[in-house]
């Protein structure tokens, strides 16, 4: 997807925001805030880095691999000092004239790995509120490896720079490209050329999904199939929690896909069908792969090693994210360049 792809705007519509227009208070207090929130993690990762065990029990498994652990952590440094130049391209007037595919791919994975967090860690403590079963040491015969404050801090941050750089995201996205998501499935043209292609990618990410949906059926019901040891032995209600909305993850990236694919149902508006189908391929597609990527960092207790089911589904759910972003990117293009040859 090019910015040839996706004008500005539709004939004859002036844009909401010029990039020579000044920045209105809401966007500076949303880029703020998704800068801000930023803060507690970087510096807890580099304290890390510098041999700090702020943070980390005595005992814990974090500890047992510090080069491992320092490697692992520059990684993530970068990951979330990518939030901030994402908030100021959001907000900035150079920001506007960044290609479309530079600015949707970071923003895809950004939405895809946070909304997990958005969403699960809420949900656990909730649970948790209302009677949930929580491990312990004495429970598991091990050390937690973090100290709990430190999840409350970073996933509190996590949650922050989501709503704030999802809100700037989509603000700025309607100032740009708004008209490509305009209006109700009803109102679609049948699918271009390349639709056939489209069904089929749509098709087959519904069924890839059959296998991971299934295996989180089966966890959700009480099962241990293809779990490790160690997962076995520790399933709470935060494994519960998290089994679920990962099964919410599928379903979305696959319904989103299927209305975009098929045109069904037309009463659906075509942003929801868009944001389905966006939020569930990257939450499927960009944690399927970061487990993938974690699982070969290796443990040196064979009870954490991922089972090969557990690799499969990772691999399956990798695959999925990318044929339902694929059917989006596609549907952005036609529509795209169907107002492009609209009359003024």
């Amino acid at each position: 997807m090019t910015q040839a792809d996706l004008p500005a705007r539709t004939p004859g519509r002036a844009a909401r925001t010029s990039p020579a227009e000044p920045l209105g208070r809401p966007r500076r207090l949303l880029r703020a805030a998704a800068v801000a929130s930023c803060v507690p993690y970087l510096s807890l990762k580099v304290a890390w880095i510098a041999g700090s065990h702020i943070g980390i029990p005595e005992g814990s498994s974090l500890l047992e691999h510090r080069g491992m652990m320092a490697a692992a952590n520059s990684v993530t440094v970068l990951m979330d000092g990518a939030v901030i130049v994402l908030a100021l391209l959001l907000t900035r007037p150079w920001g506007r004239r960044v290609p479309a595919w530079l600015l949707g791919l970071p923003m895809w994975a950004a939405t895809g790995l946070l909304l997990p967090i958005m969403a699960g860690f809420p949900a656990q403590l909730a649970v948790r509120a209302l009677g949930g079963s929580v491990n312990n040491a004495a429970d598991t015969g091990r050390e937690p490896f973090l100290d709990e404050w430190v999840f409350g801090v970073v996933y509190g941050g996590f949650i922050v720079q989501g709503l704030s750089l999802g809100l700037l995201f989509v603000l700025y996205a309607r100032d740009r490209w708004g008209h490509v998501w305009r209006g109700r499935v009803w109102d679609l043209p049948k699918a271009a050329a390349g639709g056939r292609a489209v069904r089929a990618g749509a098709v087959a990410a519904a069924v890839l999904a059959l296998f991971p949906a299934g295996l989180r059926v089966l966890w959700a019901a009480g099962s241990t199939v293809g779990l490790n040891e160690t997962r076995v032995a520790e399933r709470t209600s935060d494994f519960y929690v998290l089994s679920v909305l990962e099964l919410g993850y599928l379903a979305a990236a696959v319904a989103g896909a299927l209305v975009l694919a098929l045109r069904r149902p037309p009463g659906l508006p075509v942003k929801a069908a868009l944001a389905a189908a966006w939020a569930g391929s990257g939450a499927v597609g960009c944690w399927g792969a970061w487990l993938l990527m974690t699982s070969f960092a290796g443990s040196a207790d064979a009870a954490d090693r991922p089972t090969t089911v557990m690799l499969l589904a990772y691999a399956v759910q990798m695959i999925i994210g990318v044929f339902v972003a694929a059917v989006g990117v596609r549907f952005l293009k036609e529509r795209a360049a169907g107002a492009s040859r609209r009359p003024a």
